[in-house]
């Protein structure tokens, strides 16, 4: 009778349906393996200085692996999650410690009770562009350039709102600098950044960000403004087509007005074959002559257009089986083929990506 007593309570109240259907902690995780085939055949099998994930040639490998904890009750959240691969290796490099391995690190508090109004702090994943760390969730294997050398994770706070219907959302930026755990060595200025998103249909994103902040020790500083726009549109339930565009600018030295400047326009098209088999080409240029994220020593500096073609196979929901063709031309000759200048680097990427 008792027992009945509290059961009834506790449905009439709602607290045993919130406890059944809203899990306050969740384990998943995500591993991803993949073996690349340089035909420049780089002697230490590393693949060009620009490519930070996907990044080792002729031998199978861990890409990204990691294992998530997260907690939710509404009011706070919180996430943790250590990782292992080559993409650690070539991404975290510049963290001490075993900060190297921390994939995601935040915890949030809700600031309102009627509005959709979090501040969160840590570590968490970039605001800039539409491809992330995680493989299986992006429209082809491997990275654009541009995503490749604008941030992947960030270090910081932010303050994020977001329309209950899910159309609107912006987040506003503190952060310890460009694409870091730890603020750079000598350098005491914080960075910031805004992120606008757009959602006025389920099949239409529209996105800006952006990132200002100041790379180098304060003696020497220079000011680094960074601006990305994509938008992705899934005309039909097969055919989608994402448009990106990055520009920044930095300047040459502290206390002049003259800036350097990198840009990158990408297109990728999407075609869902059936509901196991998609592909996708990507085409892709970026263009640095100075320096600023892609040092090519070159008379033209990093001036390359990239071209991608994607094939994937999905025997199940939650793991996806993938290979990819890439082609590299560059204006200048910064690619080496058996220790010679080459205007062009060519790869072959497969890869198999299982989250849970």
């Amino acid at each position: 009778m008792k027992k009945r007593l509290i059961l009834a309570l506790a449905l009439s109240t709602g607290i045993y349906a919130q406890a059944q259907e809203t899990p306050v902690i969740k384990v998943s995780g995500y591993l991803e393996t993949y073996y690349g085939y340089d035909f420049n055949k780089p002697a230490d099998n590393n693949r060009p200085g620009f490519i930070y994930a996907h990044n080792r040639h002729n031998e199978v490998n861990l890409n990204l692996g990691f294992i998530k904890g997260s907690f939710d009750n509404g009011n706070i959240r919180a996430n943790l999650a250590v990782m292992a691969g080559t993409y650690t290796n070539a991404n975290l490099a510049a963290e001490p410690g075993v900060l190297k391995n921390i994939y995601e690190a935040n915890a949030g508090l809700k600031l309102s009770k009627s509005l959709n109004l979090w501040l969160d702090a840590g570590v968490f994943a970039s605001h800039i562009g539409f491809e992330s760390a995680v493989s299986k969730d992006c429209w082809v294997l491997t990275r654009n350039i541009s995503s490749e050398n604008t941030p992947y994770y960030e270090s910081g706070a932010k303050l994020g709102y977001a329309t209950h219907d899910g159309k609107f959302a912006a987040t506003l930026l503190y952060l310890n600098g460009w694409q870091r755990i730890n603020r750079q060595n000598g350098n005491s200025k914080p960075a910031g950044g805004l992120q606008l998103t757009w959602k006025p249909t389920d099949k239409i994103t529209v996105n800006y960000s952006n990132y200002l902040g100041t790379e180098g020790a304060d003696s020497i500083r220079v000011n680094r403004f960074y601006h990305n726009v994509y938008g992705i549109f899934e005309f039909t339930d097969k055919f989608g087509l994402t448009l990106g565009f990055d520009y920044g600018t930095q300047q040459k030295t502290k206390g002049n007005s003259a800036h350097n400047e990198v840009f990158s326009p990408v297109a990728i098209v999407r075609y869902i074959l059936t509901d196991k088999w998609k592909v996708a080409g990507r085409v892709e240029h970026y263009q640095d002559r100075k320096g600023v994220l892609i040092p090519a020593g070159t008379a033209n500096g990093f001036k390359t257009t990239g071209y991608s073609l994607n094939l994937d196979y999905a025997p199940i929901s939650n793991a996806v089986v993938r290979l990819e063709g890439k082609l590299y031309d560059s204006k200048d000759k910064i690619f080496v083929k058996n220790e010679a200048a080459v205007n062009t680097n060519a790869a072959v990427t497969a890869s198999i990506a299982v989250s849970f």
